[in-house]
């Protein structure tokens, strides 16, 4: 029996490879006439800073409907303006548009300087700062905080140490019993040596973590991706959409060796968060402190932080006012898919404003306090100078005031 060789049609290929390399041709014209790619565009005001840290206030065109204020914790691997990285897919406009008064952190890139910073100086140093200046200005008891992927993680370990300052706790696609062997991410980090990391790195490069985090779908982050740029070659907008994601995934900061050192061996490797034995700075982490109210929110489809090692941190609580919400989606799908847009930023604003307390009383702000808040920025703000970190609790930092 003889195999039949398949034939191509000269023509056909002809035809291929022409209208390929047209579209090479018009891709590189729209390339050409991209100037800049913008990303974290919602307007914002930076009101703290410390070291290499900075914490932004959103605007808002109205009075905010819910009368807590938000602090959003990112992770520390990735940048923030995943959460602003266009404004048709922005969970930050979404949130805004819903009545939500925001804050963000922006934790800057690690230098050498910064080797010795811990997750003592993370937690109970700058976001505890971040709290503290948050409260004072907004004249509120509590706060509520929402933390993504890692920032949840700290998000979590900080609303245990200091119950009396946050309000409600949201946690994104963040990861709390790291028993689980779902998933390469949880699979390599319990067999790496943060040791010798560390000591040979002091400051992890992120170009490291990046590399890692892209050959958990090596197909797909390498090569499928770029096959299908194809076809968006053409549309400068969809263009733009590749090209702000392929920013954010490169914008990779550095991690400060101490820190990463005790992520990897208390959590992934010895899951002493769930097991009640994690210990930040001289403070045992107790998850039934956790008494406010918990919006846990995990995505079904999560290749980075799988559900096993979300769904149990509800059961590990000390409040009765918890809820699991599943998304139908991936980790990245949470924050830029046009399902999240729909229907994630509304169901937590939702659920904020249903736990805010209608009778929740602030101090009035005095005359000079208002009209500092009517006059306009003028200029760049000071900044002040980075210090060496010291072991423990950072020192305060810098309130930026209105001139």
């Amino acid at each position: 029996m003889k195999t039949e060789i398949p034939t191509l049609d000269l023509n056909t290929v002809t035809a291929g490879l022409s209208e390929l390399t047209r579209k090479l041709v018009k891709g590189a014209e729209t390339l050409m006439e991209i100037d800049e790619i913008d990303v974290g565009t919602a307007p914002k005001d930076l009101v703290y800073e410390e070291d290499k840290l900075r914490l932004y206030h959103y605007r808002r065109e109205g009075e905010a409907s819910c009368n807590v204020p938000v602090l959003i914790v990112y992770a520390l691997v990735n940048r923030q303006y995943m959460l602003d990285l266009q404004p048709d897919r922005s969970i930050v406009r979404n949130l805004l548009q819903h009545g939500i008064d925001l804050y963000i952190i922006d934790w800057g890139y690690p230098t050498k300087a910064d080797m010795y910073l811990s997750m003592d100086d993370y937690i109970n140093g700058y976001l505890d700062n971040c709290v503290d200046f948050i409260r004072k200005k907004t004249k509120s008891d509590k706060i509520n905080i929402m933390g993504i992927c890692q920032g949840g993680t700290f998000s979590a370990i900080y609303s245990a140490l200091y119950p009396e300052k946050i309000k409600n706790l949201v946690t994104l696609v963040a990861p709390f019993d790291f028993s689980t062997n779902d998933g390469l991410l949880f699979c390599w980090s319990k067999h790496m040596n943060a040791d010798a990391m560390a000591g040979a790195y002091r400051v992890i490069p992120g170009d490291i973590l990046n590399a890692g985090f892209l050959m958990l779908m090596p197909f797909t982050l390498n090569i499928r991706k770029y096959v299908d740029m194809l076809h968006v070659l053409e549309d400068r907008e969809k263009l733009l959409n590749f090209l702000r994601m392929e920013q954010w995934i490169f914008d990779s900061p550095g991690q400060a060796g101490e820190c990463i050192r005790q992520f990897l061996r208390d959590c992934y490797q010895g899951n002493k968060l769930v097991k009640g034995e994690l210990k930040v700075g001289d403070k045992v982490v107790n998850l039934k402190n956790i008494t406010m109210p918990l919006l846990n929110i995990y995505a079904s489809a999560d290749h980075l932080v799988p559900p096993a090692a979300t769904k149990p941190f509800n059961d590990l609580v000390g409040t009765s006012d918890k809820t699991l919400y599943e998304f139908k989606g991936g980790h990245i799908g949470v924050f830029v898919g046009s399902k999240s847009q729909k229907e994630l930023a509304p169901a937590i604003s939702d659920w904020l404003h249903k736990r805010q307390d209608k009778g929740e009383s602030k101090q009035k702000p005095t005359a000079a306090e208002k009209a500092e808040a009517r006059t306009p920025s003028a200029g760049s703000p000071m900044r002040m100078p980075e210090t060496k970190p010291q072991q423990g609790k950072q020192g305060k930092g810098k309130e930026l005031k209105k001139r």
